[in-house]
């Protein structure tokens, strides 16, 4: 296994995709190497994919957003033959560790959440052109699409075997997206998920399993027809011109600690503690979206945006036992108003709405991440407007209140922006500031009038931005008994704690996958009917089923 997973990419070096680019429809072939995987002991036959292959699909997904917005529908097919694909690659799976199998589940949900959000933040349409066996997770991979074509060869199908011959549920979505998303019918849904070979032809289409079945003599030509009549229906703005994303430049020192340009991560590992530090901006706001596209990658709000999901990325996957997530933020709070402003301005800009949307994917993450949040407003902070959103996503916030002895800094405040009111909601569809005031839904409206106005201390504690305010005495105190508690706690627990209080509301798919769907898979991934010696995950391709514990729980 390579030692630090690296959710970096250069474009160049792709080994598993390639992307072909005709005007405003783009073919993303899958083509995995199967010599190519991230860890050792296994080959990724048969269009097989494990995280290394996913994180080059996460950042063509995003890459398309931005350096392609020409493109109005992607074309999700294979390049090899007689095969889709065939999902998580299976002696991966059973030689990975546990934490390893979660974070690797975590992410592919993430990657298709992206694919499924493309079409109302970009415009652009996913359509799944299948031919030959696509199941497990290839099947969840075209059911992020918007569009299914399956070829009627007699040998072509779509499954989800996962139950009947690994002992574990499909992992990246596939029974939520089944029934919540292509709204399948409960007992054929059952039927499906309880069959090793899949299901062919008209009875896919019928059980609405896949959109449209077509003969294979004319299965390419059609596809491609399809995603022409797509790309024409669209009301997306023809763009001629992109950005480009350039491999995010960090240093990492000798302890694990890591500098981006914008943030700064210091690592306790005696704590098991990471401080992370988000700079505001050193420059001024861009004049308008002219200057702010000329900018491109390095545009003060992309850039930090990028840093920020590196470091999610980075620590939830290289850093286990780090436990405890601390945030803070230095900068010029009225300067970075200003560079957000531009972009709110400007929602009609496409570039605009695509680092919102950026920025939106991003938090989401962070919500998901199986690690104790906290944020200590700081003086001399900027917490403002997407900033803030960091506020409202930890599990606690701790604000500095009235001057401190030796401080010189300007008072802490914070800054609520137009931002904050819907442009970066949750996987429950509400904005952090409804979840977190869910029982006040009319406070929101008051919040409102604090729009872009510096709010202190005691304000933000009278409107309940924040946890709790200490002052000069306490603030030393208080901090180092939550940081000392915290990591004290048993770090399951802190896990179901989190994850059961953070999404408040109504339930959505989304919340469904992260929620419950990973919550039991969590659990299979622990049991031996799935991972012990003569568990059915550890036993796959000997000839010889599985062994189970009888006992329903």
């Amino acid at each position: 296994m390579k030692d630090i997973i690296d959710f970096r990419v250069d474009p160049s070096a792709y080994c598993h995709w390639s992307v072909v680019y005709d005007g405003p429809v783009a073919n993303l072939i899958m083509d995995v190497d199967e010599r190519e995987g991230l860890f050792d002991g296994y080959e990724l036959k048969l269009n097989s994919y494990d995280l290394g292959v996913d994180i080059e699909l996460n950042d063509i997904v995003q890459r398309m957003r931005f350096e392609h917005p020409e493109v109005k529908v992607v074309v999700l097919q294979s390049g090899k033959d007689r095969v889709f694909c065939a999902g998580a690659n299976i002696r991966m799976l059973a030689e990975a560790s546990h934490s390893q199998k979660v974070n690797f589940c975590k992410f592919t949900n993430e990657t298709r959440n992206a694919i499924e959000s493309a079409e109302e933040d970009s415009g652009q349409n996913y359509i799944a052109a299948i031919k030959g066996s696509c199941a497990g997770g290839g099947y969840e991979l075209a059911l992020a699409c918007n569009y299914i074509l399956l070829t009627d060869d007699g040998n072509s199908s779509v499954g989800l075997p996962e139950v009947p011959l690994l002992a574990v549920l499909p992992g990246t979505g596939g029974l939520t997206r089944l029934t919540d998303k292509r709204k399948v019918r409960r007992d054929l849904a059952d039927i499906f998920c309880t069959v090793e070979e899949g299901v062919r032809g008209q009875r896919a289409q019928s059980w609405g399993l896949v959109d449209e079945v077509v003969v294979n003599s004319t299965f390419d030509e059609t596809v491609q027809c399809r995603a022409r009549a797509f790309a024409t229906k669209s009301v997306k703005m023809d763009v001629r011109q992109g950005i480009a994303l350039n491999v995010l430049k960090r240093d990492v020192q000798s302890d694990g600690s890591i500098d981006y340009e914008h943030i700064q991560v210091a690592l306790n590992r005696e704590l098991r503690q990471a401080m992370i530090l988000l700079k505001g901006p050193r420059q001024a706001a861009p004049v308008d979206m002219k200057t702010f596209q000329q900018q491109g990658d390095q545009a003060y709000l992309l850039k930090l945006c990028r840093e920020l999901e590196d470091a999610i990325l980075h620590l939830r996957t290289n850093e286990l036992e780090i436990g405890l997530w601390i945030f803070r933020t230095q900068g010029d709070p009225e300067s970075l108003m200003a560079h957000e402003h531009l972009l709110v301005r400007h929602l009609d800009h496409w570039l605009s709405r695509e680092v919102h949307a950026y920025w939106k994917r991003t938090l989401k993450r962070l919500d998901v991440t199986s690690r104790s949040l906290a944020a200590v407003v700081e003086h001399g902070s900027c917490f403002v407007g997407v900033l803030a959103e960091i506020l409202f996503a930890v599990d606690r916030s701790y604000m500095m209140d009235d001057e401190f002895e030796g401080d010189t800094r300007p008072i802490a405040t914070i800054a609520l922006t137009e931002g904050n009111f819907g442009m970066y909601p949750m996987g429950n569809d509400l904005t952090r500031l409804e979840t977190r005031f869910l029982a006040n839904p009319g406070h929101i409206d008051a919040l409102k009038s604090h729009v872009r106005k510096a709010i202190d201390a005691k304000t933000a504690d009278d409107l309940g931005l924040v946890t709790m305010i200490l002052d000069d005495i306490d603030w030393e105190d208080e901090l180092r008994i939550f940081r000392e508690e915290r990591i004290s706690f048993s770090p399951d627990a802190m896990t179901g704690l989190e994850a059961n209080l953070r999404f408040a509301g109504p339930e959505t798919m989304e919340t469904r996958i992260f929620g419950r769907l990973t919550a039991w898979q969590n659990w299979i991934f622990n049991r031996p009917n799935a991972v012990g010696t003569n568990g059915a995950l550890q036993r796959y391709g000997t000839g010889v089923r599985g062994v189970f514990d009888r006992k329903r729980v």
